[in-house]
């Protein structure tokens, strides 16, 4: 459906409050089991006779069993109470009428009759028999479940225009022998072998469940404690690993290996079920558990933060210092030629840094110096002059990431500015670079009070500011662009709204004036 797992819940949760005289839409619990109740088979039996036929009705009920390990088998299935009521003869709102249609699918199918199908494979001929084209799939003979519910199917032909018939190539339509072919068109097409797709939330719980790791309870908690703490981004629904996950990652397979294997989890799993049938005293499995992970833990904590930081440099070595393919040292400074980069820490957390500091002060962000567009960042240059003042303008990597700096004469501060997100160090032109160190700018005088509204970036983001009070701005580009009539109405807006970011809290208790400015 593309639901969130917290959509889901939430919507799973709307249905089930959705009350009347016979009782909630759905049942609702926390379960992975597919067992159903007599009455529900029976009444699901019903529905089907009377929605399409004796013929989709099986003979016997379906009874099915979990594959996955820890199912709790124990509850029912998630299903609709009344099976008679058919998805269409609600009114919901698109997110729990998607919702509940999908339940009242999947329930009615299980127990409808198979689908029969006929393997084919067709061959055709020009007529002078020098190219000849072969399609292999299958013919639908009686379409069974297939008739409520294809899983997949539905999702892929609400897709983009032209990808019709993709969504189900190995589906072929009933063929005589000897029938004549009508050529519509004749494309070719070139294909090239794709990596597998990144994990989805979807893809990612099913794996999970195949390797016995955790419950359904916790998959949710799971995924949100990767996006939370910023172990990873989600791009497109599929998720991408940001460094600091990599970091820690790196960190606990070189000095937690046991702790963070598959085959451990799932293993405790089983150790707790064995604990709560009451087969495994809880005090001997906390202490056997306890003695070897206390012991590493106290390993890990005598280690010098050298020690930590090389075993990292090694475990994330082709990430870090990816081969330059002209067979230098990945590892050579760029700057000073003589030092070795490698990982460094302070308060703001890791980046790379040169081994001659403070002789060589290079430093870079931890991320590959190769952008995933595949441009390179090629640490400081100079992008060109300020016309203003004729001083050079520069783009410069600094530790918390690329910025833009105009270097003024000997003893002056220089203006800096960093790079927004999606701005790519590479592709930064001068033109640019003059506009993100001109923020910030005056957008004009408010009609209200007479006060100037300035536009910015800031650490959160772009923004307008008037007054103390930050109203954010939803694009970079807008920042250089927005007039006083937009950043007026954003203001109203924020001003409308809860205090958020930027905004003044209102006060718990008046305390009076104050004695020498009457405020």
């Amino acid at each position: 459906l593309g639901f969130t797992a917290q959509r889901t819940m939430q919507a799973a949760q709307k249905l089930y409050e959705g009350v009347d005289e016979t009782g909630g839409l759905i049942t609702y619990m926390r379960t992975d089991g597919v067992s159903v109740s007599p009455e529900g088979l029976a009444q699901a039996r019903e529905v089907i006779g009377k929605e399409y036929g004796p013929a989709y009705v099986p003979a016997e009920p379906r009874h099915y069993k979990v594959k996955a390990k820890n199912a709790q088998e124990a509850h029912e299935a998630i299903r609709p109470t009344n099976i008679a009521r058919h998805p269409d003869s609600l009114r919901l709102e698109s997110d729990l009428q998607r919702l509940y249609e999908l339940i009242w699918k999947r329930m009615v199918a299980s127990q409808m009759e198979a689908a029969r199908l006929d393997r084919t494979t067709v061959e055709i001929e020009t007529s002078d028999g020098l190219t000849g084209l072969r399609a292999t799939g299958q013919v639908v003979t009686f379409d069974g479940f297939l008739a409520v519910y294809e899983e997949g199917r539905d999702e892929k032909q609400k897709g983009a225009e032209g990808d019709e018939g993709e969504d189900d190539t190995s589906r072929l339509p009933a063929l005589k022998e000897g029938a004549k072919a009508k050529v519509d068109a004749i494309r070719t097409d070139q294909h090239f072998t794709e990596p597998p797709p990144r994990y989805s939330e979807a893809t990612l719980v099913k794996k999970l469940e195949e390797l016995g790791i955790g419950r359904p309870s916790t998959y949710a908690s799971t995924l949100s404690t990767l996006r939370d703490r910023e172990y990873v981004r989600v791009d497109k629904n599929r998720f991408y690993p940001e460094d600091k996950g990599r970091l820690v990652t790196a960190f606990l397979e070189q000095f937690f290996r046991k702790w963070v294997e598959y085959d451990f989890t799932a293993a405790l799993e089983t150790r707790l079920d064995e604990v709560s049938a009451g087969d495994l005293n809880w005090k001997v499995l906390l202490r056997e558990f306890w003695q070897d992970f206390h012991a590493a833990t106290q390993a890990a904590g005598e280690l010098r933060t050298t020690a930590i930081l090389d075993a990292l440099n090694e475990s994330l070595g082709a990430h870090i210092f990816p081969d330059k393919g002209d067979g230098s040292d990945p590892r050579e400074c760029p700057l000073c030629h003589q030092g070795q980069l490698s990982l460094k820490t302070s308060r703001f957390g890791a980046f790379i840094g040169c081994s001659r500091y403070p002789d060589c002060k290079y430093t870079r962000p931890v991320a590959s110096p190769s952008a995933e567009d595949g441009s390179a960042e090629s640490g400081d240059r100079e992008l060109g002059v300020d016309p203003a003042t004729g001083h050079p303008v520069q783009l410069k990597i600094g530790r918390f990431g690329p910025y833009v700096e105009i270097a003024p004469p000997d003893g002056e501060k220089p203006k800096r500015s960093s790079l927004p997100k999606g701005w790519s160090p590479a592709s930064l032109t001068l033109d640019q670079a003059l506009r993100l160190l001109a923020l910030p700018r005056e957008v004009g005088v408010h009609p209200e009070d007479g006060k100037m509204i300035t536009a910015g970036l800031g650490r959160y983001g772009p923004f307008v500011l008037h007054a103390g009070t930050y109203a954010n701005v939803s694009d970079i580009d807008e920042v250089f662009e927005v007039g006083l009539n937009r950043a007026v109405a954003l203001l109203a807006e924020k001003r409308a709204g809860r205090p958020g970011r930027g905004a003044a809290a209102a006060p718990l208790k008046d305390l009076g004036a104050h004695p020498e400015t009457g405020e």
